[in-house]
């Protein structure tokens, strides 16, 4: 188990996640800025590069055995084999929503979560035009703005609730179109926000039932809103079950009283697009 003072380090995360929603709210891209990185529609601009670049230096000073591994710019340095066992990993995505954010829509947020032996340790999703600071440490629970979030004492159910989920890439994912119609006919609606991070820690904060990512996405992109979620009372699981661990083939979470159902449908209709006849 760590010894790290993970409120401290918490500290540190939200005060420089608060420093990026400034720098980002202010800020929109200039003309030529945005620049394809990997292929169509995956944008990168100045600004991702620049808040990645004061966070991680920022951190490395504050921690300077910790090791930072951002979407931009990749990992600060090897893990060395001598590390002190309290040494944490970060991993950080400068603006989860790019895309949103070239267009001028909402959407976006800092995702910035930190990593030990035991797993993630703690996370921070940062909504960066709504202001709001979703935030947890592992086996503390979760909070938004500093206020424990509370489950609520009734739920929904399917039956008028709301799941939330993103494209892979721009791509729909194996199964997509069969989850989405499968809680259609349960009266559930479904709704992209555009920002994997927000997606998930938006479920823990209880303004959707569930949220399932049956796509492409990267450590930086889940591990803050996965540990909020689940950290805020929700179950998390894969297209095979429940999971202790952050999946990263396909991750769901959702309200303990419809996650298996919500999982039993995914499966089900992974397995109905797979056999379909091409």
């Amino acid at each position: 188990m760590t010894s790290r003072d993970l409120d401290e380090a918490l500290s540190v995360a939200v005060h420089l996640t608060q420093w990026a929603q400034a720098r980002i709210s202010t800020t929109r891209p200039a003309r030529g800025d945005a620049a394809e990185k990997s292929g169509p529609g995956d944008w990168v601009t100045s600004v991702d590069h620049a808040v990645e670049e004061h966070i991680r230096n920022e951190l490395l000073a504050r921690f300077p055995g910790d090791v930072v591994v951002g979407e931009e710019a990749g990992t600060s340095s090897p893990v060395p084999d001598d590390a002190d066992e309290t040494a944490l990993t970060w991993y950080l995505d400068p603006i989860d929503g790019t895309t949103n954010f070239v267009h001028g829509l909402p959407g976006v947020s800092v995702s910035l979560a930190a990593v030990d032996a035991e797993g993630t340790a703690l996370g921070v999703v940062h909504d960066v035009y709504r202001n709001e600071v979703f935030s947890a440490v592992r086996g503390a629970g979760a909070r938004l703005d500093g206020t424990p979030i509370v489950a609520p004492a009734s739920r929904l159910g399917l039956r008028g609730g709301l799941l939330l989920t993103e494209w892979s890439g721009i791509w729909a994912w194996t199964g997509m179109h069969g989850l989405v119609t499968k809680l259609q006919d349960e009266f559930t609606a479904t709704r992209i926000l555009g920002s994997c991070a927000l997606s998930l820690a938006s479920v823990g904060a209880g303004r959707a039932t569930a949220a399932v990512l049956g796509g492409h996405y990267n450590p930086w992109d889940v591990l803050a809103g996965a540990l909020i979620a689940v950290e805020a009372g929700c179950v998390m699981f894969d297209v095979d079950g429940r999971s202790d661990d952050v999946p990263m083939r396909g991750l769901g979470v959702a309200d303990p009283e419809v996650a298996d159902a919500i999982q039993a449908m995914w499966h089900a209709a992974v397995i109905d697009e797979s056999h379909r006849p091409a």
